[in-house]
């Protein structure tokens, strides 16, 4: 199916094939139908956020965390199965402006020293504090965030980003209930992403929609983990091997591993082929350091997962296209950064919208 082919009235058709596990984690990057799905509902609100042009403006590309619908959205979101319930104020005018395209130099990759990494990254994680988390908190991350797209209007293509951005979400550790502020998403003030279906029920989590609960009856064992991560994933994304590495992102960029898992996370990569390191990476902060990354073939397009050199500290994720002629109109070129992020916080508190202290 080629999404310059959907119509308005195959939006709802195809909205019909999105589920829950994939509506609110870490984007651009599960089923092909729930791509599409994604990107028309923001192309549809963008346009009528916006004086209307000749033509309707059109959002294509690649886009980064996976909760990207706006509020103005929330009947699509509803018709797909109630999986998502997505609430908020429609009234208001968006932060963001579409600006100049995000772009830094592509580092150069290679397979040697990878394994090693990645020892020694899950051996400093190993060394870290376990996180407290009670039962009724909810899952607090903080992030500075930016994404690079396509924007088509009367026909003509350029290719802009949102801009750095911060960006908060509070998830319940049983997945039901959870709030997004992000300005590239909602209003001010930012609007609901609670994981109940129309029947009232708690959606089951997923690898691609885990909760903190869910995330500590993973396996810990590399082998094991990685046949999960395969199976559960089967047919998503541009190759098996390339969801893999994605799935293991998402959850490093926008959840809280438990202890164990999160060293896990990190000896299992080591078993995905392609996998490379890049000397020197860039979160969204401007903080520099070591990446692990993995290029997909079919997109041209190098997803990092960038850690400070000496504390081996995860900082942020970035995913930059690094060959000529990337997406659908063929202008996002070598240095696009199609999206970046730097976690700024991430722990658990007591109530929804509550701020640490550290991160006020």
């Amino acid at each position: 199916m080629n999404q310059s082919r959907l119509t308005p009235d195959e939006w709802q058709e195809t909205a019909r094939l999105v589920s829950l596990d994939e509506a609110d984690f870490p984007a651009g990057r599960h089923a092909f139908h729930r791509e599409e799905l994604m990107n028309f509902i923001d192309q549809d609100t963008r346009s009528a956020a916006t004086p209307a042009p000749t033509a309707p403006a059109r959002r294509r590309g690649f886009m980064r965390p996976l909760i990207v619908i706006p509020a103005a959205a929330c009947s699509l979101a509803v018709i797909a199965a109630g999986v998502l319930t997505l609430t908020g104020s429609s009234s208001g005018s968006r932060s963001l402006v579409a600006g100049p395209a995000l772009t830094a130099q592509v580092g150069a990759g290679t397979a040697q020293g990878v394994p090693q990494l990645l020892n020694q990254i899950s051996l400093a994680a190993a060394k870290k504090p376990a996180p407290t988390v009670r039962p009724g908190q909810y899952i607090y991350i903080e992030s500075q965030v930016g994404t690079t797209y396509e924007k088509t209007v009367d026909d003509k293509t350029t290719v802009v980003s949102d801009g750095i951005h911060r960006r908060q979400t509070w998830r319940s550790t049983d997945g039901a209930k959870g709030w997004l502020i992000d300005p590239a998403v909602f209003p001010p003030g930012g609007g609901t992403i609670d994981h109940i279906n129309e029947k009232g029920e708690i959606q089951p989590p997923s690898l691609n929609g885990p909760s903190y609960n869910y995330l500590a009856t993973l396996t810990t064992d590399p082998d094991t983990l990685l046949a999960k991560i395969y199976k559960e994933t089967e047919g998503q994304g541009n190759s098996p091997d390339q969801q893999a590495f994605t799935t293991i992102g998402d959850l490093l960029n926008e959840s809280m591993p438990p202890a164990d898992l999160n060293v896990a996370l990190f000896k299992t990569a080591t078993k995905i082929p392609g996998v490379v390191l890049v000397k020197d990476a860039v979160d969204a902060a401007g903080r520099h350091g070591v990446a692990v990354a993995r290029l997909d073939e079919t997109s041209g397009a190098r997803t990092e997962w960038i850690f400070d050199a000496k504390s081996y500290t995860y900082l942020g994720e970035r995913t930059i296209q690094v060959r000529p002629h990337g997406g659908d109109s063929g202008k996002i070129e070598p240095g696009t950064i199609l999206y970046t992020s730097a976690i700024t916080a991430r722990q658990a508190v007591d109530e929804m919208k509550q701020v640490p202290s550290s991160a006020a």
